[in-house]
């Protein structure tokens, strides 16, 4: 081995790995309890009986914390959604997989979309930017206006809407849940995946396959 070059950092280990997922859980329990303003680290901290030098140590600070809650809500929604969307077979199934699931997840986590809405309205980093910069959300609405066009092209939607404007709807649909939830933390999720699944269906469908297919 050369003795120029400079390890790199160690490995996390699995001690470490565990107590940085435990913080994490109680950022996002205690963000949606009592709000991204009033939850310190100190608070979080005194959630699970450790001082706030361990999440120090583990995280650089809030903003550093923040950003792993959202990289680990962003992950187990993927986790959850993927698989089911994957699964659907044809336009129609797609789709509405892809609209249960998102609903799906957030009515099996809501703390999850409280915290997420609570960072997106109060979280900003030293430069005063949000913690969600366009780019991401902008990559997921232009790949569902792709997958929308696609199903166009293959005849099973209807050819006349536009892609990006049915895509932005459906996002902006689906995004409202979560301001709603942190409001409201008893809404009923399940009513808007049923809802919303059944009227982006029927925006979207054929006029063949409306004939086609069997009420639901």
């Amino acid at each position: 081995m050369d003795s120029a070059v400079t390890p790199g950092p160690k490995a996390p280990t699995f001690t470490g790995t565990a107590r940085r997922a435990q913080i994490v859980a109680a950022a996002i329990e205690t963000i949606a309890e009592v709000g991204y303003g009033q939850a310190s680290l100190v608070r979080i901290a005194e959630r699970i009986g450790i001082s706030k030098g361990v999440i120090v140590y583990h995280f650089d600070s809030k903003e550093d914390l923040v950003k792993e809650v959202i990289r680990e809500v962003l992950a187990k929604a993927a986790e959850y959604m993927v698989p089911r969307i994957t699964a659907a077979t044809g336009g129609q199934e797609k789709l509405r997989a892809y609209i249960e699931s998102n609903l799906g997840f957030m009515a099996e986590h809501r703390s999850y979309m409280i915290a997420i809405a609570e960072i997106a309205r109060g979280a900003r980093d030293q430069s005063g930017h949000r913690p969600f910069d366009a780019s991401s959300l902008e990559a997921g609405t232009a790949a569902l206006a792709a997958l929308l066009a696609n199903f166009q092209a293959s005849g099973e939607f209807r050819p006349d809407f536009n892609p990006r404007v049915m895509a932005e709807a459906i996002r902006a649909a689906i995004d409202a849940v979560p301001r709603r939830l942190a409001a409201q933390p008893d809404l009923d999720v399940d009513l808007y995946r049923r809802e919303l699944a059944e009227l982006f269906d029927l925006a979207t469908r054929s006029r063949d396959s409306r004939r086609r297919s069997p009420a639901r």
